[in-house]
């Protein structure tokens, strides 16, 4: 079996290896290219250098208040939605009835477009704000917390399932033994659950903070920036700055690549925190 697997290794993984390079690592090289020049077209690049990058905050402030907004969505959404997960993980599974119910209609959202989602919440938000006079567009305030809405009503079901899996895979008999030392349910939680259900707590973090900052669709058909681009986040910025301005596309690229670079560290800071964590439990 070893033999015929090594006969085979290159002719199933040489296909994807082309793909990846072809579909994503040369783009992406290309992509770092551009940002240091002057373009419209891929063949009519002229080498600018660091100029793009320095007018990517010089030239407006869209670019840094896309980046502050972006950070505090990014913090409320990941905490709120982890909590939620983790609340509804815990109370679906105590064995109560129709639990696999409420397990499908919680995770259902998950299934829907990113675009029909702000749109949803467009109609539902707006229809309560009327009341008030106003809609979501009237300050960023409101569009921030529509956005964390819908966020959490995206995400808190697909979370919950992953920590419903690292809850059922704790070990009954550590639990039973917990119960008979007479540990309360606090003290199981924090002494136990908590701890060992550190794998699927890591997952989701990972998970909530890549897309809470990649978040790009949503953005674009619930507030689209509005009012005056305030509610933008980094991504609608960058397509903004790249499509909605003629020769401005090596600066959006330069954004882009800056976008890059910021949301990598952040994950592998985040990744690296929490498999410390997971070590010393």
């Amino acid at each position: 079996m070893q033999k015929m697997a090594k006969r085979y290794y290159a002719f199933f993984t040489v296909p994807t290896l082309i793909a990846f390079v072809v579909a994503f690592f040369i783009p992406f090289l290309l992509g770092i290219y551009l940002s240091f020049t002057t373009f419209t077209t891929v063949t009519n690049s002229r080498w600018a250098g660091i100029s793009n990058y320095v007018r990517a905050f010089s030239e407006d402030n869209n670019f840094l208040n896309a980046t502050i907004f972006t950070v505090k969505f990014a913090i409320v959404s990941v905490i709120l939605i982890n909590v939620f997960a983790f609340g509804l993980a815990l109370l679906l599974t105590r064995k109560m009835r129709g639990e696999n119910g409420f397990r499908t209609v919680f995770f259902m959202p998950n299934l829907i477009g990113g675009i029909v989602l702000g749109y949803i919440w467009l109609l539902i938000i707006n229809g309560i704000l009327i009341n008030f006079g106003v809609d979501i567009t009237y300050s960023a305030t409101y569009g921030f917390w529509g956005l964390v809405v819908l966020m959490n009503w995206q995400m808190v079901g697909y979370m919950m399932i992953i920590y419903i899996a690292g809850i059922l895979a704790i070990p009954t008999e550590v639990v039973e033994a917990a119960k008979i030392d007479g540990a309360s349910g606090w003290q199981t939680l924090k002494s136990i659950t908590f701890p060992l259900v550190m794998p699927a707590i890591t997952i989701c973090t990972f998970l909530t903070l890549a897309n809470s900052f990649k978040l790009f669709d949503q953005n674009l058909s619930l507030t689209a920036g509005a009012p005056g681009r305030e509610s933008s986040m980094l991504a609608l910025d960058i397509f903004n700055t790249f499509y909605g301005r003629n020769g401005y596309e090596g600066i959006g690229q330069a954004k882009a690549f800056i976008f890059f670079l910021f949301v990598a560290a952040i994950v592998l800071l985040q990744l690296r925190f929490s498999r410390k964590s997971e070590l010393e439990n």
